[in-house]
């Protein structure tokens, strides 16, 4: 599904610039206007998702939840806008800078450029995501999106990122038009437990890993720690259909391309890593004080502008006995702060 919001941006230049002629002289820093339209395009499977994962009348409520949670996340809207213009050349500093609320599909721009070349890029809707903080931009290979964290854990975000990069030729006294496309930068996941079967559950406790904590602006790239990062989820609940619901916004997981591949008999790619890539670990609290630990590993990446439902079902002992996805690597801890347990695999 593809949703775009035309944010038509014009950029003047100064109406004189001191010491610039429009005779025998170099026009390259004199300044000029020309256009800049900023287009934000949502590539996602959310509806598809949610209607797939979700098909069962027993997760309308939910899925009705879910789809209010991320509206602010999987949109078309800007709300705010941070962009920048670097020197090309090495140590490639930037040059000129803004930041705009603008809270609408369509806002206009004053702003003096002078005309060289440029590496242009722009960070959407970062003010009100709460997890993300933008460092290190004075310079264009430094400038990326950092996940905040709190005792190696870190909140989901609230927003999607929106985010885009292009080298701009701009022409002394010649208008011209550039066209600057914005990508969603994160992603979502959600764990539905069906907890019919499971009356002595008391509490639960869920949180999903796996995912990158940086992503670097200027060329496109997502930074993995050696050691996962743990994000939060947050829950909500549908009690009549014995449903709780774990949802999460984060940076996507490592792509195919950065895991070894499972490949079929006929020498194709099956679309799964040999290793896990994210997933999520579940505690549950039983009625007796113990605890028995789930651990669901995903060896599908998850990636920028996606979302990934999984359903599973839950046992009396309060471990996940089964999944809506085959794909999915289970293991389950019962009286896990004994550390007794058994490993399957669904």
């Amino acid at each position: 599904m593809s949703f775009k919001c035309f944010i038509s941006a014009l950029l003047f230049g100064a109406a004189l610039f001191q010491g610039c002629s429009l005779v025998d002289e170099d026009l390259s820093e004199c300044g000029t206007d020309f256009d800049i339209d900023y287009q934000l395009e949502l590539v996602t499977n959310i509806t598809t998702e949610l209607e797939t994962e979700l098909s069962l009348e027993a997760n309308t409520q939910i899925k009705g939840m879910l789809k209010d949670f991320l509206v602010n996340v999987f949109t078309d809207f800007a709300h705010d806008v941070d962009l920048s213009f670097y020197d090309t050349e090495p140590p490639m500093n930037r040059l000129n800078h803004m930041s705009e609320i603008m809270d609408g599909s369509e806002s206009s721009y004053r702003l003096y450029l002078p005309g060289r070349k440029y590496r242009h890029t722009a960070v959407a809707n970062l003010l009100n995501n709460g997890s993300v903080e933008l460092l290190d931009d004075q310079q264009c290979q430094t400038g990326r999106l950092v996940q905040k964290e709190q005792d190696k854990v870190a909140q989901p975000h609230k927003t999607g990122l929106f985010t885009a990069r292009r080298d701009l030729d701009v022409l002394a006294n010649l208008g011209q038009h550039f066209d600057v496309r914005l990508y969603m930068a994160n992603a979502a996941s959600s764990l539905v437990l069906d907890l019919s079967d499971a009356p002595n559950v008391k509490d639960l406790s869920v949180s999903v890993s796996g995912f990158a904590t940086e992503f670097h602006v200027s060329d496109s790239t997502y930074v993995f720690p050696e050691k996962r990062l743990v994000v939060g989820t947050t829950r909500m609940d549908d009690p009549e259909a014995h449903r709780a619901c774990f949802v999460s916004v984060h940076f996507p997981s490592p792509s195919l391309e950065d895991s070894k591949l499972i490949i079929d008999d006929g020498g194709q790619s099956a679309g799964l890593s040999t290793v896990p890539l994210w997933g999520w670990t579940i505690h549950a609290t039983m009625a007796d004080g113990t605890i028995t630990e789930s651990v669901l590993e995903m060896y599908n990446p998850l990636l920028a502008g996606h979302i990934k439902v999984l359903t599973a079902v839950m046992s009396e002992e309060g471990g996940v006995i089964s999944t809506s996805d085959s794909a999915v690597g289970v293991s389950v801890t019962l009286d896990w702060n004994s550390a007794g347990g058994y490993n399957s695999d669904l």
